[in-house]
Order: structure tokens, then C-alpha cells, then sequence
């Protein structure tokens, strides 16, 4: 199969990327960012933003089978209203020339922040239920404009196969993305009086995942998740971090400063309330099997991205 990844040059897309080269697929990508071992590992890199012309003009030349859509980012990564650009625009635009160019299947990866933290909000989030809580969290809104963009592929392109599949939080060695880059420091802020329950996905389970919903040509909208949930104090301290709990007023100001982590105030809502997810429809249609216990994913972020001792 040929399959194209915009977004390639991202930490999980990388490993997927690979993992489908192995696997016998050819796979190309486009990104404006670099990725120098991509040619000698026998994948070719279109430098590029998937918005512009020369995007489209991959499609038309490379003619790929299968779209796996990873080219979003988060508030961590790209501030203000060029994410929004990005995530909503660059959809929109790969959508738009898979079906130009008659690309059968399209996979869009999205995040299961798409339900929000919401003190109302069911335990076990389905894929049928809405978003919530956007207006506490607008650095989410063009995420899930995003995601709903996609969706909406079902039943505009019934002849796509289009699958939209929300990820949990990852990690990895030496891991990427959200929960990464809030765990990154020596402490870890908490909400005094909130322990919520975080989904934690080991890096090479997510790209099973993938690589299951792309070969079984899975149609719909499907919750990815691996283990059970755990207290988010307790990733905290097995990745060797110190837990710093505070009033939310207080964290609130300290947010960036102090040698906390950069999250937006609307974020704390993520601090005190879970987002859990019911994976059983992506069971049911994959029969997809994690490998990696929450105890071996903690272990090998902690082991991949340790603190140095004070004053090394």
C-alpha cells in the first residue's frame, strides 16, 4: 500500500512511518520540517506545508492509496492563531486533495481532549458524545474544529474509507508530545485537592494501533487507549518527578515561572477532572492489543528522560 503521512516528521509519525516501511508499505511524507535519516531508511520526505500548492502537487505526482492526516499540534507547540491555521486549515487542505486524487482510505489522528474536562462529565467518555467545556479551554477549539472537520469526511466522501482516531496521552522514550512536555521539569504542578485519572499510552502501542486501523481499512470513529487509568500523581512520581499540589488561584499566576510547566489557565480543568475514554469499539474492530504495562511505560520515559540532580 502507499501511504502518505503529513505531519511525518513528529516523534510518533516517525516510528509509524518505519514501523509501515517494515511491514512491506511504501511511505512518503510531507512536513516543513526536516527529517535527514528519512532517505536512507528508504522513506522519501516532501519539505512542505500541506496548505500550499506543493502539497497537492505530492498527491497528484505520488498518487498514495492510504492518508494518515498527523499534521496538528497543540498549544504546547504552535501558540495563537496560526495553530488554529494549521489544525482547522491543513485538515480542510489534505482532506480536500485526497479527494482530488482519488486516495481510498484516510486515517486522522486526533486527541481524546476532544471531550473536555468537565466536572459534569460521564466517566467513560463514548465516541458518540459531544465536546464539553470549550469555552474554559479555547486553546482545544480549533483541535476539535479539526476532529469534527474530519468526521464529517463519513458521510461528504462515502466512497473514502475515513477513520478519525482520538488518542490518549503518550509517552515514550525519549516520548513527545503533551504529557511529555508537562512532565518534563523537576516538579509538576497538581490542583490542591484533584487527583484525576489520566489514559497513558506507550509510544510503540500507539503506532499498533495505527497501523491496525490503516490494514483493516477500519470506517467511523474510534477512542484509542491501552491500561487502565491512573491517579495523575502517580505518573508523577514514577517518572521521578515531585508533585507540587496548590490552590488553583495560585497555580494559576505561577503557571511558566517558577520551574513549572507553560499550560494555559483554561488547562488547570485538565488538572481536576478526568477524561477516560471507552475503547471497545476500536477492540471490536481491530482486536488491537497494547503491549506496554502503565508500570514499563513510566519506567521507560523515567529511564529515556531522567532529572538531573540539582546543580548537574
Amino acid at each position: 500500500m502507499r501511504v502518505l503521512i503529513p505531519g511525518i516528521s513528529g516523534g510518533i509519525a516517525r516510528q509509524l512511518a518505519l514501523h509501515l516501511h517494515a511491514r512491506g508499505h511504501q511511505v512518503a511524507g510531507i512536513d516543513t520540517r526536516p527529517w535527514a535519516e528519512a532517505h536512507a531508511a528508504g522513506i522519501q520526505v516532501y519539505r512542505g506545508d500541506v496548505r500550499k500548492r506543493a502539497a497537492e502537487d505530492v498527491f497528484r505526482r505520488w498518487r498514495p492509496e492510504a492518508v494518515v492526516h498527523m499534521a496538528t499540534v497543540t498549544a504546547f507547540t504552535v501558540p495563537g492563531k496560526e495553530r488554529g491555521r494549521i489544525n482547522l486549515d491543513g485538515t480542510k487542505a489534505v482532506f480536500d486533495h485526497c479527494a482530488a486524487h482519488g486516495v481510498k482510505q484516510v486515517l486522522f489522528v486526533g486527541r481524546h481532549t476532544f471531550y473536555g474536562a468537565a466536572p459534569d462529565s460521564p466517566l467513560y467518555h463514548s465516541e458518540d458524545e459531544p465536546p464539553r467545556a470549550l469555552e474554559a479551554i479555547p486553546e482545544l477549539a480549533d483541535l476539535v474544529a479539526a476532529d469534527l472537520y474530519a468526521a464529517t469526511a463519513l458521510w461528504r466522501l462515502p466512497k473514502m474509507t475515513t477513520a478519525v482516531l482520538r488518542l490518549p496521552y503518550t509517552l515514550g522514550a525519549p516520548g513527545t508530545g503533551t504529557l511529555s512536555s508537562f512532565l518534563k521539569g523537576r516538579r509538576v504542578p497538581l490542583v490542591l485537592g484533584y487527583d484525576p485519572l489520566f489514559h497513558v499510552l506507550q509510544e510503540e502501542d500507539v503506532v499498533t494501533a495505527l497501523t491496525l486501523a490503516l490494514e483493516k481499512q477500519v470506517r467511523g470513529i474510534f477512542n484509542v487507549a491501552g491500561p487502565p487509568p491512573i491517579p495523575l500523581s502517580v505518573i508523577v512520581r514514577e517518572t521521578g518527578r515531585t508533585a507540587v499540589p496548590l490552590p488553583a488561584p495560585l497555580l494559576s499566576l505561577l503557571l511558566g515561572r517558577a520551574g513549572l510547566p507553560r499550560l494555559s489557565v483554561g488547562a488547570l480543568d485538565h488538572l481536576r477532572f478526568p477524561i477516560v475514554v471507552d475503547n471497545r469499539r476500536l477492540l471490536d474492530a481491530t482486536g488491537f492489543e497494547y503491549r506496554h504495562s502503565v508500570a514499563d511505560t513510566l519506567r521507560i520515559y523515567r529511564e529515556s528522560a531522567p532529572i538531573l540532580p540539582a546543580g548537574a
